[in-house]
């Protein structure tokens, strides 16, 4: 009878709740609950839900492992583990957290293949510096004002689309954020904001990655962001089909030496050829990887290398050296082995880690794992927040919140392998052969051929799947040796 009246009390729904969180935290991952943490996060996936929401994940992981230490509890079965020793530990090769799949792909970015992608990326680079010309000379002598953010947005997407669909997306000649959508091979052609689209997925995708179970519901959520973030997911894939469409359907040169040739090429595990939608699959992961990233990036390099007092004159000291008047955009060879310029490169990697959070992974069954000295039973879930290990003081040293180019002068062996921007291991960044390229080319153009004057004291930022800057107000005009 008791059991029954507290059924219809005022009280069942707040013990129910309470009894929902408490089963779990006294039955299942026991072993977690000596780690400190946030303390509902001990509890529920929902703390780390919230702090994705809020567009502030890493931050938020970073001021736990300030308070509570190098391991913290986010989520019931999830740790933190700020620690650089740990990262070998935790995705290093054949330690059975995860077995490599990129068998299939791996032969795209070889270094051989990459070469073959720099004609694409020149001929963008190459619009690029037309539209800032007229900009610049709109001015009159004096800085023309712009967002950065939105023109490396453009180039990016357009190299992107060139080297994963065959055709730019075309954003650089209309100066504007759209692109072509199609939902299905053969249906009506339609047209969205592609930049945009990419955010509000990552961020919803960012967000429900926290607390997978509620994805078929987010749709019926009352805040906005959840149900325009699931259609962005649809109309990112749409843009896929389009350009892969265009492709197989053979509207494009089939001659082409580019990311789609080489995945045509490709052959699954049972070495069958990739079909349209593994095909698709794969191009809108190229797509996904290699806009926001390297964008994110170059306005990054700007910010900091336009903020930091004398770097940009040395900077650009340096590409004077190498880059002949009368060259708009510089070959590949000309700047590839530039050392100042990979040291600010480096350097923006480190200070602004595009991809800020602690990448998960699941210890596998048998005995475990030790870290730090703590035991991991099988099937916990271990990351390592590469925002958090490049900015620690310990072992980037006192200044690790400062723009430093010179420190990779003098790196120490621990300092390089705590430096992991492409993730490590053998789930690190295939693709990381042709960002290289791509920041090297947009670097060696945009500050050899423009002088840079900044317009804002800092770099806002929010998070979504990437961390990813709001805007950054520069005045751009064209030098005089150029």
């Amino acid at each position: 009878m008791a059991v029954v009246d507290l059924l219809f009390s005022p009280y069942a729904i707040p013990v129910a709740v309470v009894l929902f969180f408490l089963v779990p935290y006294l039955t299942s991952h026991t072993a977690l609950n000596d780690v400190p943490g946030p303390f509902a996060a001990k509890f529920s996936a929902f703390w780390l839900l919230i702090q994705a929401r809020r567009g502030r994940r890493y931050l938020s992981v970073n001021e736990a492992h300030e308070k509570y230490g190098k391991l913290v509890r986010i989520q019931p079965d999830h740790v933190s583990v700020a620690d650089d020793g740990a990262i070998n530990a935790i995705y290093g090769h054949g330690n059975g957290f995860l077995k490599s799949k990129r068998k299939t792909i791996s032969h795209t970015f070889s270094t051989k293949s990459i070469v073959q992608f720099e004609t694409y990326m020149h001929e963008n680079l190459s619009l690029f510096a037309e539209q800032w010309d007229k900009i610049s000379k709109n001015a009159h002598g004096g800085y023309a004002k712009l967002d950065c953010l939105h023109w490396f947005n453009y180039l990016a997407f357009d190299i992107i689309g060139d080297l994963a669909f065959g055709q730019s997306f075309g954003m650089l000649a209309k100066g504007k954020d759209i692109t072509e959508i199609q939902m299905t091979p053969g249906a009506p052609i339609t047209y969205a904001p592609a930049v945009e689209v990419l955010n509000r997925r990552g961020e919803v995708s960012g967000t429900l990655g926290c607390y997978p179970t509620l994805k078929p519901y987010a749709k019926y959520f009352p805040d906005p962001f959840f149900s325009q973030g699931l259609a962005a997911v649809q109309n990112l894939a749409g843009i896929a089909v389009a350009r892969v469409s265009q492709r197989l359907d053979g509207k494009q040169d089939v001659g082409r030496v580019d990311l789609l040739a080489r995945l045509m090429e490709g052959r699954d595990e049972k070495g069958n050829k990739l079909g349209r939608e593994e095909l698709t699959a794969e191009a809108l992961t190229q797509l996904i990887a290699g806009s926001d990233t390297t964008s994110n990036t170059s306005c990054a390099i700007l910010y900091w290398v336009c903020k930091t007092p004398g770097v940009l004159q040395k900077l650009q000291q340096e590409l004077d050296g190498a880059i002949p008047a009368g060259i708009v955009v510089p070959s590949y060879d000309m700047v590839k082995d530039l050392k100042y310029m990979n040291n600010v490169i480096q350097e923006t990697l480190r200070i602004h880690s595009t991809s800020s959070l602690g990448l998960p992974r699941l210890v596998p069954p048998g005995n475990g794992i030790e870290i730090l000295g703590k035991h991991f039973p099988p099937y916990t879930v271990l990351s390592v927040p590469s925002y958090t290990i490049h900015h620690s003081k310990e072992i980037w040293g006192s200044d690790a919140d400062e723009f430093v180019p010179d420190r990779w002068d003098k790196l120490t062996e621990r300092q390089k392998n705590a430096f992991i921007p492409f993730s490590y291991g053998p789930r690190s960044c295939v693709g990381r052969n042709v960002a290289e390229m791509e920041l090297a080319l947009i670097v060696g153009t945009t500050f050899r051929r423009y002088d840079l004057d900044l317009y804002q004291k800092q770099l806002d930022t929010r998070e979504g799947f990437l961390r990813k800057p709001l805007e950054c107000m520069v005045g751009i005009k064209l030098r005089n040796n150029i």
